[in-house]
């Protein structure tokens, strides 16, 4: 055979495992996902003496605190303040997706206390990736 052809078969031979190489390279894992986390704290004790919150920990272990509003007040349950903490998380998942991050699984729980007192906690995670 010809030593020319020889050299077409070589080259096509290195062209295809370099094609092939880089075509099916897996990625570096630079693009990893970060993760975030809000939860909300909603005290169900009557007349502002629980303490609810609305915590966030970024990806970055950075935590930040917002005060929100009883469920109840001296009164029963006080729908303003409903109103007042579902706009508050309202405002931060807006805030959060507006930045790339996607809602990725929301959890909701109940504390109810015991039957000898009126505590409770109504706690609802929010899990956020980008």
């Amino acid at each position: 055979m010809n030593k020319n052809i020889y050299y077409k078969i070589a080259i096509a031979l290195m062209l295809v495992s370099i094609i092939g190489f880089y075509g099916f390279k897996q990625e570096d894992g630079s693009t990893k996902t970060k993760w975030l986390q809000i939860t909300a704290v909603e005290s169900v004790v009557p007349g502002g003496i629980g303490r609810s919150r609305m915590i966030s920990v970024d990806d970055q272990g950075k935590m930040e605190e917002t005060k929100m509003k009883n469920f109840f007040s001296m009164a029963g349950i006080n729908f303003s303040n409903i109103r007042e903490n579902d706009l508050s998380m309202t405002t931060k998942i807006q805030e959060l997706t507006s930045e790339g991050w996607e809602l990725y699984d929301v959890t909701s729980g109940v504390f109810s206390g015991n039957e000898n007192n009126n505590t409770g906690i109504f706690i609802t995670r929010y899990l956020f990736k980008k």
